[in-house]
């Protein structure tokens, strides 16, 4: 294991970063690219970061890099210096996010990965430098206005069910690997139309934008920058926006608000709402849509079950955890729903 790595609890950092009044940033980037030495690349790459005050989730891979974090308001442009020390990072797109209060993450996190993307794909069965078009807001707007083009949600299910693009197919997935399949099989009667992709940030189509051009796909199109980017072009250049509800993002934040729609619903009680959570029973730990109300009614828990465990003791719950089955050991992501009378299935 790497000497470059936090040390200090999550819980510690958190209740720092609460009391921290200091304003702090939460920005996305990612970029393809290879990258030989991983273990050297990654503890550079953590040394660099840790001057800047970066905190975040970042993953590193033969392929590129996939990264989520925050750094000190004060400090983005030193930020920017960083990263154009690295070649391959020179002048690259910073997404920053929507609604943000900067408190995102509580450590620095730098993993190694097979991918940066978790896809399921062959690379050197195709070529994956071959993307679809990429569409600024404006142009994403114009062409999915027209009758022969198709919008594709390549994001999972609990993703598109707080928000998404107007008449866009979501497929009921829980990763972007299930996706893949799934959206194509979706896809072949429209092969003759516009295929107009979107994720949060833009990562998931570069790969998923040159696999189906590869399966034969013809007119394919790319959201460049995700949601995020669409939204602040949208909003700097006052154009219609066709993204409605919220943005669900894989930080400490679990969404962002795009519009003031409100298009889902609390699992628990089935009243409106968008908020996710994870369950505070650890030992079940399920993603879920809870509205303030069943949050109280339940300590943050998904189910009464699970309300009762965390009262008990650590001791006792050690001892009751292997024999127990909990929500989040029968569902995945955003597949628990509550009973009709709201006492969840946990």
């Amino acid at each position: 294991m790497s000497k470059y790595h936090n040390k200090v609890n999550k819980e510690v950092l958190k209740e720092q970063l609460l009391a921290d009044n200091e304003p702090r940033t939460t920005i996305s980037f990612y970029q393809y690219a290879q990258i030989l030495n991983l273990n050297l690349f990654r503890d550079h790459l953590y040394i660099l970061l840790e001057r800047v005050g970066v905190l975040g989730r970042i993953y590193v891979a033969h392929e590129g890099i996939n990264a989520q974090i925050s750094v000190p308001t004060k400090k983005e442009e030193k930020l920017r210096q960083t990263l154009d020390k690295i070649l391959f990072l020179q002048g690259i797109r910073l997404n920053k996010a929507i609604e943000d209060d900067g408190k995102s993450f509580f450590k620095l996190t730098i993993k190694k990965r097979h991918k940066i993307v978790a896809d399921g794909l062959d690379d050197s069965s195709f070529d994956a430098s071959k993307t679809g078009v990429h569409l600024t807001a404006e142009h994403f707007n114009e062409i999915t206005s027209k009758e022969d083009t198709v919008i594709v949600d390549m994001r999972n299910h609990y993703e598109s069910e707080v928000g998404h693009f107007k008449d866009a197919i979501k497929p009921d997935v829980e990763t972007f690997r299930e996706s893949l399949p799934i959206v194509e099989d979706i896809l072949d009667e429209h092969r003759d139309k516009n295929i107009v992709m979107y994720c949060t940030g833009g990562i998931r189509c570069e790969k998923a934008s040159a696999y189906f051009k590869h399966r034969g796909f013809q007119k394919v199109y790319q959201l460049e920058g995700g949601i995020i980017e669409y939204t602040r072009q949208v909003e700097k250049q006052g154009l219609d926006n066709k993204f409605i509800g919220k943005n669900f993002v894989f930080d400490e934040r679990l969404g962002e608000r795009i519009t003031e729609d409100v298009i889902s619903n609390c699992h628990q009680c089935g009243s409106k709402d968008d908020q996710h959570t994870n369950c505070a029973n650890e030992a079940c730990h399920i993603l879920f849509i809870q509205c303030d109300a069943c949050k109280e009614k339940y300590d943050n828990c998904c189910s009464a079950k699970c309300s009762d465990f965390i009262k008990l003791d650590k001791e006792e719950q050690d001892r009751l955890k292997p024999s127990m089955e909990f929500n989040g050991t029968k569902f995945g992501k955003g597949r628990y729903k509550a009973s009709k009378k709201g006492e969840g299935l946990g």
